[in-house]
């Protein structure tokens, strides 16, 4: 059983007016539903929570960084809205202990999944916006991404371009990227990226979006390329 949402409620700072959108946001799609309570987790929720935090993030991002060019401004949003931030929140508000799911689930680890995680922080936002608005919500991303925000003092690395630039360096052949696989809804799909350069193994990496799994898998090359 989930544990007293008024404990979550508190580490959120925000009182709902309807509990049950913030109940809705911690549906898990495992959850024993049928029929059309199957459109009752809150997988509909994380659609309009990815696109709120990405609005907000956004926003705040062209107030606190006036002299920015777009380049360096969409590194720190890429940065700040990817799926591991959104796990670093979840965990910090101990999501996972609130969230309804089957026992199966909760046996294969899915209180600690960063896919889960993320997820269903994506579905709060989105409950917090429709239950109080654009104000209410930027508050509450304001809140636990601030620090996230601060912490990076200049635009997060594009390993694309330190990887071309090492390639450039030593040989004329640049990386070249290709689609593994793709999973997932096509509201929220996740992607397999490899990543091959002249005379090394390729190297794969993941990610919620293709220019994402681009950059993992970029970064994991340059780690290899430094052995």
């Amino acid at each position: 059983m989930r544990k007293d949402l008024t404990v979550l409620i508190k580490s959120l700072e925000y009182s709902f007016k309807d509990i049950e959108l913030l109940k809705k946001a911690l549906l898990h799609s495992s959850a024993k539903l049928s029929g059309d309570d199957k459109n009752n987790s809150n997988e509909r929720l994380e659609f309009l929570g990815d696109r709120v935090l990405s609005l907000v993030i956004a926003q705040i991002l062209l107030q606190m960084f006036p002299s920015e060019n777009e380049g360096d401004l969409a590194k720190r949003h890429s940065a700040l809205v990817k799926k591991h931030t959104l796990f670093t929140v979840a965990e910090s508000l101990c999501i996972g202990d609130f969230i309804y799911m089957s026992e199966g689930e909760v046996s294969s680890g899915g209180r600690n999944n960063i896919k889960i995680l993320s997820d269903c922080c994506e579905a709060i936002i989105a409950a917090i916006y429709l239950d109080g608005g654009l104000i209410e919500v930027s508050n509450f991303i304001k809140r636990h991404w601030i620090s996230k925000i601060m912490d990076t003092q200049s635009p997060p690395k594009d390993y694309k371009t330190t990887l071309q630039e090492w390639c450039q360096t030593h040989s004329s052949d640049l990386p070249v990227y290709k689609e593994i696989e793709r999973q997932g809804p096509p509201h929220k799909p996740e992607f397999l990226i490899q990543v091959s350069v002249k005379n090394r193994s390729a190297i794969r990496g993941n990610g919620t979006s293709k220019k994402e799994a681009e950059q993992n898998a970029a970064k994991l090359m340059l780690l290899d390329l430094k052995h």
